[in-house]
C-alpha cells in the first residue's frame, strides 16, 4: 500500500515524497482511512512505529481542504507530556505540511518565553502543539480561545495520567466544543485511560496493532549482572566500545545521575551529554540538537526527558539504571529501531534487583535473555526464568527462577509437576517393602500411682537446710531496721511525700510539692 492509495491531499503527497516517505507503516494504514472519515480513534502501537504521522495527515488533509484562509482560531489542539515530544511533534507537522500556503503552527510548551508564545496565540492557530500546564496558563489569562478547535489529539495518553495532568486535561476538554473528533494515541488502552476515553469521546473505534508481548520485535535485548556499582561501570564502558555502535543512549533513575555519569564518560573521552528535565529549554535543545547532527554521541538521560526524541541514529539503548515502572522500560528501549529499523537494548542489573527484573519480564510477557562478557563475568550467575507453560497447565514463570517452569514439590498444588497414579484401589492398604506398623499394649495409669521421685530426697553433695541456721558472712536482716538517711523523720501533716523519702534540697517543707515532684500518672504506650 502506498500514500496515494490512502486518499491523501496531493500537496501532502508531494511533501511526503520529498521527505523520503514512500510507504506508510501499519498504525498509518490503518489509522489514516478511519481518521479521514471523521470518528473517534483509540490508538495503541509501538514506540517509534510513525503514530505522529498516523494522526497527523487526516489533520492536514482536513485543513488542506478548508478555503484559502484556512478558518479562524485554533483548528487542531495536540497534547504531549513532555516539551521534547511537542516541539518534535510541530517539526514533523511542518515537515508534513510543507506543500499547504499559509499553514501556521504554534508551540505552547513550559520553560520557554511567554512574549513569543503570546505573540502566536493573538493570530490565527490552525495546529496548536501544547503541554498541559503551559495551555492552562494561557487559559486562565484567556490568551487563547479553544472554541473553534476541531479536532482533539492525545500523544502518549498513558504518560500524561502517569505525570498527574489528569485535572488540567478535564479543564481543557471543558472548554472545547462538544462537536470534535478525538484522536487518542497511548501504549495501553486499559485503565485509567479507558476511563478517560469514555468520558471524552463518542464510541471510538480501537486500534491494537500490537500488544505489550509482540512489541519490539525489531530490537534485539540483553540482560547483564553485575556484582556492584563498580562492576557496571566497566560493562558500560565495554559495551559503548563497540565498533557496532553508532549512537546510544543511556538512562538513569535521577537527575543528579545522569549528570554524574555523564560527567564519568566525558572524562574518558566520550561525546557524552546529560538531558534531565532541571536543564533549561536553550540547554536541552542544544543537547538534543547535537545529538541529531551526530556530534554528540552517547546521551545520558532521564525517562522524561528522553521522551518524545526521535533520532534515527540511535542504535544502542541502555538500561544502567532499571525504570521504577514496568512500562518505563518499553518506552526506554524504543528509543531504538526506529522506523523498522534494527536495534539493541541493554539492561544491567545488580543481584538486588532481581525482583524488578521479574516484574518488568511479566510486564511484556518474556524473559529477557541473559548474557555474559568474557572477563567480567558475575561472581554470581543466577537462573534464566522461563514464561512457558508448565507441564500439567498453568503458566507463568515458575518458582523462584525454577528451570523450565517446574514447581517445588509440595508447594502450591502438592505434588510434583505431571500426573501420578495412585496405587491404592480400596479395600486394606499395604505399604509394599515395608514393616506394617502394628499397635502395641498400652500403659494403663492408675489414680493412686505415684513416680519414684521422693519429696524429701535432697541432691547429692549439697548442704541440707535446717531452720534456724545463719548464712555466714553475711548480715542478719531485721525488720525493724530503717536506713540512716531516712532518720526518725515522722511526716507532716501537709507533706505529701512518703514517709522516709528526703525532701529536695531548698525546699520548703510545708510548701506543696512542684510539677515535677507530684507522681506522675502512667501512660499507655502502643
Amino acid at each position: 500500500m502506498s500514500f496515494e492509495s490512502l486518499g491523501l491531499n496531493p500537496a501532502l503527497l508531494s511533501a511526503l515524497d520529498r521527505a523520503g516517505f514512500t510507504q506508510p507503516t501499519p498504525v498509518q494504514e490503518a489509522a489514516i482511512p478511519r481518521a479521514l472519515t471523521g470518528e473517534d480513534l483509540m490508538v495503541s502501537s509501538q514506540t517509534g512505529s510513525g503514530k505522529t504521522a498516523a494522526f497527523m495527515l487526516p489533520v492536514l488533509h482536513r485543513i488542506a481542504q478548508l478555503s484559502s484562509n484556512k478558518g479562524s482560531g485554533v483548528q487542531v489542539l495536540v497534547l504531549t507530556p513532555t516539551r521534547e515530544l511537542a516541539l518534535q511533534v510541530a517539526d514533523a507537522t511542518r515537515v508534513y505540511g510543507a506543500g499547504i500556503a499559509g499553514l501556521r503552527i504554534a508551540t505552547v510548551v513550559g520553560g520557554m518565553p511567554y512574549g513569543a508564545q503570546i505573540k502566536a496565540l493573538s493570530r490565527r492557530v490552525d495546529v496548536l502543539v501544547a503541554t498541559p500546564g503551559r495551555l492552562i496558563d494561557h487559559l486562565q489569562a484567556k490568551r487563547v480561545n479553544l472554541s473553534t478547535v476541531r479536532t482533539l489529539v492525545l500523544d502518549e495518553a498513558d504518560r500524561m495520567l502517569d505525570m498527574g495532568f489528569i485535572e488540567e486535561i478535564e479543564s481543557i476538554i471543558e472548554r472545547l466544543p462538544a462537536e470534535r473528533q478525538t484522536l487518542l494515541f497511548s501504549a495501553t488502552l486499559d485503565g485509567t485511560v479507558a476511563q478517560l476515553a469514555k468520558r471524552m469521546m463518542r464510541d471510538p473505534a480501537r486500534l491494537e496493532l500490537a500488544g505489550q508481548k509482540q512489541r519490539h520485535e525489531n530490537i534485539e535485548q540483553t540482560l547483564l549482572y553485575a556484582d556492584d556499582g563498580s562492576h557496571k561501570l566497566r560493562l558500560l564502558d565495554h559495551l559503548l566500545r563497540d565498533s557496532e555502535l553508532d549512537q546510544a543512549i543511556v538512562f538513569t533513575s535521577t537527575k543528579r545521575g545522569a549528570d554524574d555519569l555523564a560527567g564519568y564518560l566525558a572524562e574518558n573521552g566520550y561525546a557524552a551529554a546529560a538531558l534531565h528535565g532541571d536543564m533549561n529549554q536553550r540547554q536541552r535543545t542544544r543537547t538534543l540538537g547535537l545529538l541529531q547532527r551526530g556530534t554528540l554521541r552517547i546521551l545520558v538521560a532521564t525517562d522524561v526527558a528522553a521522551r518524545g526524541i526521535d533520532v534515527q541514529g540511535i542504535s544502542h539503548a541502555f538500561n544502567y539504571d532499571l525504570p521504577m515502572q514496568a512500562e518505563d522500560y518499553v518506552h526506554r528501549i524504543g528509543r531504538t529501531g526506529r522506523a523498522g529499523r534494527n536495534g539493541q537494548a541493554y539492561t544491567l542489573a545488580t543481584h538486588t534487583e532481581r525482583h524488578k527484573i521479574r516484574r518488568i519480564e511479566h510486564f511484556i510477557g518474556r524473559s529477557i535473555p541473559m548474557g555474559e562478557i568474557a572477563g567480567l563475568e558475575p561472581q554470581r550467575r543466577p537462573q534464566q526464568r522461563s514464561f512457558g507453560k508448565r507441564p500439567g497447565g498453568g503458566g507463568g514463570g515458575g518458582y523462584r527462577g525454577a528451570p523450565n517452569g517446574a514447581r517445588r514439590e509440595g508447594y502450591g498444588q502438592g505434588r510434583p509437576q505431571g500426573e501420578r497414579e495412585s496405587s491404592w484401589k480400596g479395600g486394606e492398604r499395604k505399604h509394599d517393602g515395608k514393616p506394617e506398623w502394628k499397635a502395641g499394649p498400652k500403659t494403663e495409669w492408675k489414680p493412686g500411682q505415684k513416680p519414684e521421685w521422693k519429696s524429701d530426697r535432697r541432691p547429692e553433695g549439697r548442704a541440707e537446710w535446717q531452720p534456724g541456721r545463719k548464712w555466714e558472712g553475711k548480715p542478719e536482716w531485721k525488720p525493724g531496721r530503717k536506713a540512716d538517711w531516712a532518720g526518725d523523720r515522722k511526716p507532716q501533716a501537709d507533706d505529701t511525700r512518703r514517709p522516709g523519702r528526703p525532701a529536695p534540697r531548698g525546699a520548703d517543707r510545708g510548701a506543696a510539692p512542684r510539677r515535677t515532684e507530684r507522681p506522675q500518672r502512667a501512660t499507655a504506650r502502643f
